[in-house]
Formats: C-alpha cells, sequence, structure tokens
C-alpha cells in the first residue's frame, strides 16, 4: 500500500478551471462530486495536468474515477492562512460505476489529538497527520474518528506512526469575520479504522 492514496468516482460537477503551473506543467482543477450512502454529498476539489485533460472527453457532466494522492498547501492569501486540500490526479478515466471514496494513509501525528464532543454526545477526536512525499516534502492531512477510536485516540502522542482507511469529506461551515459571516469549506478525512503502524507493511494490505 502507498503512504498515500486515493480513489474516487463521482460526477464532475463544472468545467475544468486552470490552478496553476509547476515545473513546467499545467494544473487545472475539476469539481468532483461524491455521494455517500447517507445521501450526503462530498464536493471534492481535483487537480489534473493538462495533459490528462487532452486525452479525455469532459462534456455533459459526465462520470468520472480518479486515482492518485491527497495533498495539502497552506494558502496564504486574502485573510489569514488557510490549509487547502484536494486531490492530485495520477489517472482520470470515465466510469459507470457507483460513487466510491477511498483514501488510504500510512503518516505520523505531527499535533495533539483533540478529543471533543458533538451536540448529540457522540465521541469525537480531531488529528492531524504529517504523510510524506517527494522532494522532503510533507502533506498535513485534518483526520477524524469517531466513538471508540476517537477515545484510543485521544491516548497517542505526537510522532506516533498511523495507518489509517477512510474517506475524503466536505464540510460546509459559516465563519465570522469583521466584515460579516462568510461560508467557507473545509475537508478532512473521516477514518473507518485507524492503527498504530510500526513502520512495516501492514498484513493483509
Amino acid at each position: 500500500m502507498e503512504t498515500n492514496a486515493v480513489t474516487l468516482c463521482g460526477t464532475l460537477s463544472g468545467a475544468p478551471v486552470f490552478s496553476h503551473e509547476s515545473r513546467m506543467l499545467r494544473f487545472y482543477r475539476l469539481g468532483l462530486e461524491v455521494e455517500r450512502l447517507s445521501g450526503t454529498v462530498d464536493r471534492l476539489n481535483v487537480l489534473v495536468r493538462e495533459q490528462q485533460l487532452a486525452q479525455i472527453e469532459l462534456k455533459d457532466c459526465p462520470r468520472l474515477r480518479v486515482q492518485g494522492e491527497v495533498r495539502s498547501y497552506n494558502n496564504r492569501g486574502g485573510e489569514g492562512a488557510r490549509l487547502v486540500i484536494s486531490v492530485l490526479a495520477r489517472s482520470l478515466e470515465l466510469c459507470d460505476g457507483y460513487d466510491s471514496n477511498l483514501v488510504e494513509l500510512r503518516g505520523t501525528l505531527c499535533k495533539p489529538p483533540k478529543l471533543r464532543c458533538t451536540p448529540m454526545g457522540r465521541d469525537i477526536c480531531d488529528l492531524m497527520l504529517a504523510v510524506n512525499r517527494h522532494y522532503r516534502r510533507s502533506d498535513y492531512l485534518p483526520c477524524i474518528c469517531w466513538g471508540r477510536m476517537a477515545l484510543s485516540a485521544a491516548c497517542w502522542e505526537v510522532g506516533q506512526k498511523l495507518s489509517l482507511t477512510g474517506r475524503l469529506q466536505s464540510r460546509d461551515y459559516i465563519k465570522l469575520t469583521d466584515g460579516g459571516p462568510i461560508s467557507r469549506t473545509a475537508y478532512e478525512i473521516s477514518a473507518a479504522s485507524i492503527v498504530p503502524w510500526d513502520g512495516e507493511d501492514v498484513p493483509g494490505r
């Protein structure tokens, strides 16, 4: 298993928009809508290379299968720093299967866990996972886990290596600013399973 792998199947929500240029490559941003079993729709950002777009016909809001990695960067433009989460596509193709959203990560806990309780009385723990990539860089990915997993996660210390399986989800919220309330979207990885990892291969993976 890669240290950072994501597979999505969903519906394109609009035309590609130019994002940035890096190492002589042009990248575009796609909006992908992926429905959960509950009916909630996650609206995710996917970065694709210009060459990938040239090899596929995007019209009439097609359904797409994306395989790649979850990436993060700090956007310091505008008011305050924001951690931006997106999916960097390694492969992109048309698909006709059910919506799917699978993330597999191995990384290191880089902030103390934060245990809290929802208004409905359910335990939830916020984690920040650092996942290494090439060129001595890392992605810092916000993760959450629930119930018994949350109670166990709250006991972990910074530096603990973790192996996680879950989904990438979006969450809308309102941020209060001096100029008034602003609608924002947060992205996080909701863990279906998360266990300590000793740096070796996980059996069965």
